[in-house]
């Protein structure tokens, strides 16, 4: 079989939407940012491109990965759009694996991009009247039931895994705090600088500056701040979810290319890594923040592998109770999961957060000598998914 390896990983720095520098940088502009360096880092050319795959979430319906190749000049490569919520960019890598893998098509650039700054209002009529409107609208994840809001993840994934699994504020706590120093620790050794493409980014004053490094992570966030935030919903008993140990609101993209290994050997292009199995689950969405539970394994399956060959560990922290719950379950060590901080700390960009994960993985696994690294993440209406790379040691 065909295998599908990785010539290249770019991301953009990550953002906090809102109030943080990408907050006038739309979808489309970071995509053709993270998409045009994934393609120039590959050594490969536009018409060698077969087909652009780019997560998106909640950003209008448009084909925006099609958008982003005509941007960039490639005409004659299509573009598909894929929305697994979370999930968005771990999705569209596997996709553009499988095509590899099936021999229909030779090389993929997939990622994700998330604008939360600038992501539309969609505006709905409501039923039975001519012209009266809902105003916002969001598309829902899965049918509304108390015990999974289809509005309110901190229900829905942070408090019922935390709940299922039996965790206590201070264990999530204590792991946002420890995403948080990771995070600053990779940042200040300069272990993003590889996998960081700049963004000339417009501010609100009209001026234009250089962005390239993450700004969501705090430097000075302590357990005792952590612990002092208010949890989200008082009203429930023991509710402990908080903006502390949830993820952030964020902007990013990220970017790879994948290629044929006998394309990659006819090109003399030196891979990262190769693209050796993957999964996506659907669970019941009350246990959506479990879904990792349920995709790691069956990827491992899949690959032929073992939680014991994984050298290294990408569990997306939608909420900390996520990846606690995962390690807990699968007899997974900690110490070796989000080695550069996660959702907590870098922020969930939502559609980009998979091809984040797998690009920061490919970078630390280089530096560490190489070997099996599984990405995994649940994603909106009770789903998960997880990819398994491999890097080669130096």
């Amino acid at each position: 079989m065909t295998e599908a390896m990785i010539v290249a990983a770019c991301r953009t720095p990550i953002g906090t939407a809102h109030r943080g520098t990408l907050t006038e940088t739309d979808a489309l502009a970071l995509a053709e940012i993270a998409v045009g360096e994934a393609l120039r880092r590959s050594g490969l050319a536009a018409s060698d491109i077969d087909d652009v795959h780019l997560g998106e979430n909640y950003y209008g319906g448009g084909d925006i990965a099609r958008h982003v190749a005509l941007t960039l000049g490639m005409t004659t490569v299509p573009g598909l759009a894929l929305n697994r919520h979370c999930a968005s960019g771990l999705s569209a890598v596997a996709t553009a694996a499988s095509g590899i893998r099936a021999g229909m098509e030779r090389a993929v650039i997939a990622g994700g991009t998330q604008s939360s700054s600038t992501a539309p209002v969609t505006r709905r009529r409501v039923l039975g009247t001519a012209d009266e409107v809902e105003d916002p609208w969001f598309s829902p994840t899965h049918v509304d039931s108390p015990e999974a809001p289809n509005r309110d993840m901190t229900i829905t994934v942070g408090w019922n895994a935390a709940v299922e699994a039996g965790l206590t504020r201070a264990q999530m706590d204590e792991w946002a705090l420890r995403s948080h120093r990771r995070a600053v620790a990779a940042i200040d050794a300069g272990r993003f600088e590889d996998e960081i493409v700049p963004v000339k980014a417009t501010q609100r004053d009209g001026s234009v500056v250089e962005f390239s490094r993450d700004e969501h992570p705090r430097r000075t966030t302590t357990l005792e701040k952590l612990a002092s935030l208010k949890p989200l919903h008082p009203e429930i008993e023991g509710f402990s979810i908080t903006a502390g140990n949830s993820s952030g609101v964020n902007d990013a993209a990220s970017a790879l290319t994948l290629a044929a290994d006998d394309l990659v050997a006819e090109r003399g292009l030196t891979p990262l890594g190769r693209v050796v199995g993957w999964s996506s689950v659907g669970v019941d969405p009350a246990r959506t923040g479990m879904a990792s539970v349920s995709a790691i394994p069956l990827a491992l399956r899949r690959s032929g592998l073992t939680v014991d060959d994984v050298a290294l560990w990408e569990i997306n922290e939608a909420f900390a109770s996520v990846p606690l719950a995962a390690c807990a379950a699968l007899g997974i060590d900690p110490e070796r999961v989000n080695t550069s901080g996660s959702g907590c700390s870098l922020g969930h960009p939502v559609a980009a957060s998979g091809a984040r994960m797998l690009t920061t993985m490919v970078y630390e696994l280089r530096r560490s000598g190489g070997g099996i690294g599984v990405a995994s993440m649940c994603a909106g209406g009770g789903q998960g998914g997880a990819v398994v790379i491999e890097v080669p040691g130096a």
